[in-house]
This record gives C-alpha cells, sequence and structure tokens, in this order.
C-alpha cells in the first residue's frame, strides 16, 4: 500500500517536476552559463569566456550600485508603508459597519488594474502641466504654483512618484492578506481578554498583532520580492530618468540587455539579483516565521 502511494505521488508530481526543469531550472541554468561569457548579440555563437569579469564590472560600477540603492529605497519605502496602511484599512474594516462592504470593494478596484495600466493612469495624474495631484495640492494652498512640482522630471522626485503609484497599487493586497488574517483570529480570545480587563491597544498587542505574524510575514516577503523586480511602473513613468535618479534593477538589466548588448553583463547581474532575493527569503523565513520562535 505504501509502495502505491508513493508510485501515485510520483505519478502527480512528474508533470509539476518536468515543467520547473524546462522552464525554470533550465532557463537559470543558461543564465549563470551566459554570465561567465562575453556574447555578441547580433550572432550570439560568438562567445568569448571571460569568468567573473562580468560580476566584479557589475559590482565595481557606481550605476549598478546606484540600481541597487534606488532599489533597496523603493522597497523599505514603498512595502512600508503599504504595510501600514494595510494594517490600519484591515483593523478599520474588520469591524463590521454600515457601508462597510461597498468600501472594501471599492479600496480593492486597484488590484484590477495591471501595473502597466495603474503607471499610465499616474503618469498623467502627476503630470506638472495638466495632472490632479499638482492642481489639488495648489488648491488646497500648498502649492503657489500648479506646476510647481515636476514630479517625473526632478532627480528629487522621480523615484518616489514611482513608489506612490506602487503605494496605490498594491496597498489593497496587504489590507485584504491582514484582513483574512484577523478574520481567522478566534473571538474566544477576544471575550477572556474582555473578562481580564484589556483594553483596545493591549489586544491589539497582545492578540491581533502576534496572531497575524505568520500572515504578514508571507504578504511582506511576496511584496518584497514583487517589489525588487518591479518594472512596468518605473518604466512607464520615467524609464529610470531623468538621469538614473529612477533607475532599479529590473529597468538597468532590461537597458543592459536590450539597448547595450551585453548580454553576458546582463546576465550576471540577474544572477547577483537572484542571490540577493534568495538570501532575503532565507532571512524572513528563518528569522521572522520560525516556528520554535512562535512557539516557544
Amino acid at each position: 500500500m505504501r509502495m502505491k502511494n508513493g508510485a501515485l505521488s510520483t505519478m502527480f508530481f512528474f508533470p509539476a517536476g518536468i515543467f520547473m526543469l524546462v522552464f525554470l531550472v533550465y532557463p537559470i541554468f543558461l543564465l549563470i552559463r551566459d554570465s561567465f561569457y562575453k556574447i555578441d548579440l547580433i550572432n550570439p555563437s560568438l562567445r568569448e569566456f571571460v569568468g567573473f569579469a562580468n560580476y566584479t564590472s557589475s559590482l565595481t560600477s557606481p550605476r549598478f550600485l546606484k540600481a541597487l540603492w534606488n532599489t533597496v529605497v523603493y522597497i523599505g519605502v514603498a512595502v512600508g508603508i503599504e504595510f501600514i496602511l494595510g494594517l490600519i484599512l484591515a483593523l478599520l474594516l474588520s469591524n463590521a459597519f454600515k457601508g462597510s462592504q461597498f468600501i472594501r470593494t471599492l479600496l480593492l478596484s486597484p488590484l484590477m488594474l495591471a501595473p502597466l495600466v495603474t503607471g499610465l493612469i499616474w503618469k498623467f495624474m502627476l503630470n506638472d502641466q495638466f495632472g490632479i495631484i499638482n492642481w489639488g495640492l495648489y488648491k488646497l494652498g500648498l502649492l503657489s504654483d500648479p506646476h510647481q512640482i515636476l514630479w517625473l522630471s526632478d532627480a528629487r522626485f522621480a523615484l518616489y512618484s514611482t513608489i506612490i503609484a506602487d503605494i496605490w497599487l498594491t496597498t489593497p493586497f496587504i489590507m485584504l492578506v491582514l484582513l483574512a488574517g484577523i478574520k481567522g483570529i478566534p473571538i474566544s480570545l477576544y471575550e477572556s481578554a474582555d473578562i481580564d480587563g484589556a483594553n483596545k491597544w493591549h489586544k491589539f498587542r497582545y492578540i491581533t498583532f502576534p496572531s497575524l505574524i505568520p500572515v504578514a510575514t508571507v504578504a511582506l516577503l511576496i511584496r518584497i520580492i514583487d517589489a525588487a523586480r518591479t518594472f512596468d511602473i518605473v518604466w512607464v513613468l520615467t524609464q529610470g530618468g531623468p538621469g538614473f535618479s529612477s533607475e532599479v534593477l529590473s529597468t538597468y538589466m532590461y537597458k543592459t540587455l536590450t539597448r547595450y548588448g551585453q548580454v553576458g553583463q546582463s546576465s550576471a547581474m540577474a544572477v547577483i539579483f537572484i542571490i540577493i532575493l534568495l538570501g532575503l527569503s532565507s532571512f524572513f523565513i528563518t528569522k521572522m516565521w520560525s516556528p520554535r520562535k512562535r512557539h516557544g
């Protein structure tokens, strides 16, 4: 019986294993292989083995380091604000009130849009000539001129403009995940806390937040990886400009491959990027979602 179960499990896993081998393992193998070569994009068969030269030049490139730093800022600011806003909205919507269903549906509407569409929407809204953001700030008296802030063409604001669009798009995802986590907390815990005389802050600190840690860790991990590989929003809004002020790793790798034709260099940067993401994922799983820490 055990042999039959093992054979059945292998049979069900086999199609998924073949899929992963063809569409995941093999492309990664090609990526790592190409990272050690200097390749002619016009004639890929002409290649020269350069060892770790592509990795060295990437890690010592000021532009790569700038893109890496921009990516870190993008992740930190976007995901941090998204988590705070998502948690606040989830706590508010966890208490049923009149119109809560409608508000929840309205807040989830950005999830129905593709990042490319979101980028186009915010490109018009942040336009310094006719954008509604500057016009609204001007009407509120926060700006002396409706064309005062050049959101997409000023190096000081370009990166944060892309972050604003990302926050608007993906905060509902964090809210939805945390709301599901809150709904899954046993009501008996809160009833016991009421008997002990706990106030709302104590309930949140000792019941709600600790219970949300596993769910929040998964949500944060997904969002960090998603924000790290962001491309559509940045490309539509600024294409990494002005200069390199809003360039992130994904846009820089894309330009390195398509504009400069450096296949080996872009492959090396992609491998470095994957290693960073794997390290980040391992940190979250081992340090922030350890069963031993949660139960011990």
